[in-house]
């Protein structure tokens, strides 16, 4: 382990600023689920259930969004691809303030579609910047970032639903996403290298995105002419395994944030929340900088073990100093394993569809998301707050052990995945992939 690889990442150009850029942009979409919440419960006077259907709405247009909004990254660019979300966005927020219930509901679908993809676009334009080596460092930086942003969105939302209004909440979250996509329309980063960008050798064949000449196209299947409902070759067993480990991180983490809220109402201690979830956010920030830090990776699949086996003895916690002790030594690999299912979805997937490939892991995460919440809740509501911890884990746990196993079965068969890498074997070319990054930093373009 080495904090110089930081250092090398804080010198790659354009890396620095797309980090402050990135941890302040995702301010407003950390404010989005809390005011929403209070705006059903305190202005429209319903009750959780109404607010979690929102919650629930906005997560299923996201999931359905994220894949096809990084689509559409990857073949129209960035600006051209992000110019219908800034108008929605506006559109949407808006609105939302000023409709009833029924419009809520509809109001966050859409904006869950066509939102402006920033946590897609960031880490796309990461894997660009920075080279192989210091992809995991660059990647782990980012998430310090997040958790930022997740410390400050959820308590400024607070502050502003119930000082000023949840209307004003509202209106400024929609204010911050519109100038959020603005300023990243300008701002511009690279989301292709120059090696990605270059024309195909004539003769050779022809890209995922081209289209077939002549009468190819009528000689295909009539579903591999309609792009949403084609396969991608790189689409296989490797990445399914990554979005499923993703899935499963997703649920032990939303599945703790309500098992957390349970155990400190049994305790009577709600008013710890906000430093619980610091010492929560704290250990996540520190596992993600160490690592960031490791010279080689650790298999995603035994991140999410680790922190699905670490996550039940929260619920057990008896005192307020043993409970911010045991969330800050679980959150310990909150940030790793999705730092490590983020660097192998970059290194699977062709860099020319790396921004749909980014779209499938945010809509892992949300649906992960979306699970895990009600797994705990129902859990909790049949055995208690400390089952919350526990239950979720049962999840984490038995989805890194498939995950393992499928690993152990690729390997046995020795089927391995364009992309993939073997320990102590070269990683094996990918078509459309960079040149060895671990030799220079690739010019990049815009």
């Amino acid at each position: 382990m080495t904090l110089s690889r930081y250092r090398d990442v804080l010198r790659l150009p354009g890396i620095t600023r797309l980090l402050v850029f990135a941890a302040l942009a995702r301010v407003p979409q950390a404010m989005a689920g809390i005011a929403l919440t209070l705006h059903v419960v305190l202005t429209l006077d319903r009750g959780y259930a109404a607010a979690g259907l929102v919650g629930a709405a906005a997560t299923v247009g996201q999931a359905l969004g994220a894949p096809w909004r990084g689509r559409a990254v990857d073949r129209y660019g960035l600006r051209r691809a992000l110019l219908p979300s800034v108008v929605v966005v506006i559109v949407v927020w808006g609105i939302a303030p000023f409709v009833g219930y029924g419009g809520l509901l509809v109001a966050s679908v859409v904006g869950g579609v066509l939102g402006i993809p920033i946590f897609t676009v960031i880490r796309q334009s990461l894997a660009v910047l920075a080279p192989e080596r210091l992809r995991r460092s660059a990647f782990a930086l980012d998430s310090v970032g997040i958790e930022i942003s997740y410390m400050i969105g959820p308590m400024l939302a607070v502050l502003v639903s119930t000082q000023v209004s949840t209307t004003a909440a509202l209106l400024g979250i929609g204010a911050m996403m519109a100038l959020s996509g603005i300023a990243l329309m300008i701002f511009d980063p690279p989301t292709r290298s120059a090696a990605a960008e270059a024309p195909p050798v004539q003769g050779q064949g022809q890209g995922q995105g081209s289209v077939p000449r002549s009468g190819a196209a009528r000689r295909q299947p009539w579903s591999r002419r309609l792009p949403v409902l084609a396969r991608p070759s790189w689409f296989g067993s490797a990445l399914i395994a990554v979005l499923g480990v993703t899935a499963g991180a997703a649920v032990v983490l939303a599945g703790t944030d309500v098992a957390l809220v349970a155990l400190l109402r049994e305790q009577d201690a709600v008013q710890l929340l906000g430093v619980m979830f610091v010492c929560w956010c704290g250990g996540s920030m520190v596992g993600g900088v160490v690592y960031g830090a490791l010279s080689r990776p650790v298999p995603s699949q035994v991140l999410l073990l680790g922190l699905a086996v670490l996550t039940p003895p929260v619920g057990l916690a008896t005192s307020p100093v043993a409970l911010g002790v045991l969330l800050a030594v679980a959150g310990g690999l909150c940030a790793p394993v999705i730092v490590a299912t983020t660097e192998a979805v970059s290194r699977l997937v062709p860099e020319e569809s790396r921004g749909e490939a980014m779209g499938w892991h945010g809509s892992s995460m949300t649906i992960g998301t979306a699970l895990g919440a009600p797994v705990a809740g129902a859990v909790i509501d049949a055995f208690g707050a400390w089952a919350g911890f526990l239950g979720v884990g049962l999840v984490g746990g038995v989805l890194a052990a498939l995950g393992l196993a499928a690993q152990r079965s690729r390997e046995a068969r020795g089927a391995l995945v364009p992309g993939a890498v073997v320990p102590g074997q070269a990683a094996p070319a990918v078509p459309g992939a960079l040149p060895d990054p671990t030799e220079s930093v690739p010019e990049i373009v815009h």
